[in-house]
């Protein structure tokens, strides 16, 4: 007789996680299961995050992500501060190095101020920036005094012990394999066996597309991977960074540049770029996966996409496989380092949803199936925005959540 529950989560990262403490937190009676298909939890793309608490600066006002990220960076300083997870809030800048990119750096401003973005203060040229970045070049900037670092694998470590505490259930090596629809429930088939639940949430990242059409979800978006590769600045040009030191990004792409930051444990990165991958999972270049290739090359939107943005493309790819050439777009904003001064660090991969007609999905995207809600897009900042996501979702989850008995109550 399989085990039964009130709701079951596909995924045990940091979204997945967070969800389920927002559950249990809002409903203490529920009955949850966390399904993940790994050994341990958050080993993709939480583990593999620069540990950034972004401000909310970038993101178009009114959406999803300007409202979650700010509150959610609020939320997330306040929760690794009464944990004793270690962080810093060394703050950012954002910086214009040619005068063709001021009218971005104004628009980010403006957003910021819009987004309700505390501290935001203009660097009205290079004496400026140089005041908070002494080896930063730029002719005019932006200081984002609220943006921090942290450690978002202990993050979510620390989610999962309260989730346990309060008496979740965590399942690993526990893919889910299938699922069969019954009234009032479903039966979730996974590598660990069969377990009943009344509702699911699909938190699965780089595979949310894949299980929300398993759960029969009309999606006309996929999944596409983008590999993010960096390299580690040498501990003897770590005086060079002080705090984050980032770009104006290019406005048609989800993505923020190459830029700086400073870890949390010790050390700088540098990067990253933005890689189209070959595999969901593939870290590193030489990572392939035929049906995760296949997936992408046989969506109508990567060619419409492709067709686009073909230049682009390859001048990551370039940056990817040359040094020399990743190092000159760092010198744009640091010209003190040199190529000798950084070796290959870490990559992680960014699950990159792709509509249909090539459009690259700028803002969190969620959907919804027969008893299910399915997080369909939440790259970067979503880390920082977690707990502001899981109150999303758990929104959206009450309005057809309804306990099959009366033990499951909710805190008012």
């Amino acid at each position: 007789m399989e085990e039964q529950f009130d709701i079951a989560i596909i995924g045990a990262g940091i979204i997945g996680l967070s969800v389920g403490l927002e559950l249990l937190q809002r409903y203490p009676d529920c009955r949850l299961l966390i399904l993940e298909k790994e050994t341990g939890i958050a080993p993709h793309q939480t583990s593999h995050n620069s540990g950034v608490i972004h401000s909310g600066i970038y993101y178009k006002p009114g959406s999803l992500k300007a409202q979650l990220c700010v509150k959610g960076a609020k939320a997330m300083l306040e929760f690794v501060q009464s944990h004793g997870i270690p962080h810093d809030q060394c703050g950012k800048i954002i910086v214009a190095t040619e005068a063709a990119e001021v009218p971005a750096l104004e628009d980010l401003y403006k957003r910021g101020a819009a987004n309700g973005v505390p501290g935001l203060r203009w660097l009205t040229d290079e004496g400026a920036i140089r005041e908070i970045e002494p080896h930063a070049h730029g002719i005019r900037g932006i200081h984002v005094p609220t943006t921090a670092i942290t450690d978002y694998k202990m993050v979510a470590e620390q989610y999962c012990r309260m989730i346990v505490a309060a008496g979740g259930q965590v399942q690993f090596r526990a893919g889910l394999q299938g699922l069969d629809h019954r009234p009032g429930e479903m039966v979730l088939r996974t590598g660990a066996g069969e377990f009943r639940a009344q509702y699911l949430v699909n938190c699965s990242g780089l595979h949310s597309d894949r299980v929300a059409r398993l759960c029969g979800a009309d999606l006309d978006l996929i999944i596409v991977p983008f590999r993010g590769e960096y390299y580690e600045v040498l501990p003897e040009k770590h005086h060079l960074v002080r705090g984050l030191i980032y770009p104006v990004p290019d406005p048609r792409f989800p993505f923020l540049g190459v830029h700086f930051t400073r870890r949390i444990h010790g050390g700088v990165e540098a990067g990253p770029n933005a890689v189209l991958a070959l595999k969901r999972e593939g870290y590193a270049k030489t990572s392939f996966s035929c049906k995760d290739t296949w997936s992408t090359l046989t969506h109508s939107g990567f060619w419409a996409m492709a067709s686009k943005y073909w230049s682009s493309g390859l001048a990551e790819m370039y940056r990817s496989w040359s040094k020399p050439a990743f190092t000159h777009a760092l010198q744009k904003l640091l010209p003190e380092l040199h190529a000798q001064d950084i070796r290959p660090g870490g990559a992680g991969v960014r699950a990159q949803a792709l509509e249909r007609d090539g459009t690259l999905v700028d803002d969190f995207r969620f959907a919804r199936s027969e008893r299910a809600i399915h997080v369909c897009n939440v790259p970067s900042p979503a880390a920082t925005a977690s707990l502001a996501i899981a109150a999303a979702v758990v929104d959206f989850l009450a309005q057809d959540f309804t306990p099959k008995d009366k033990r499951v109550t909710a805190v008012q």
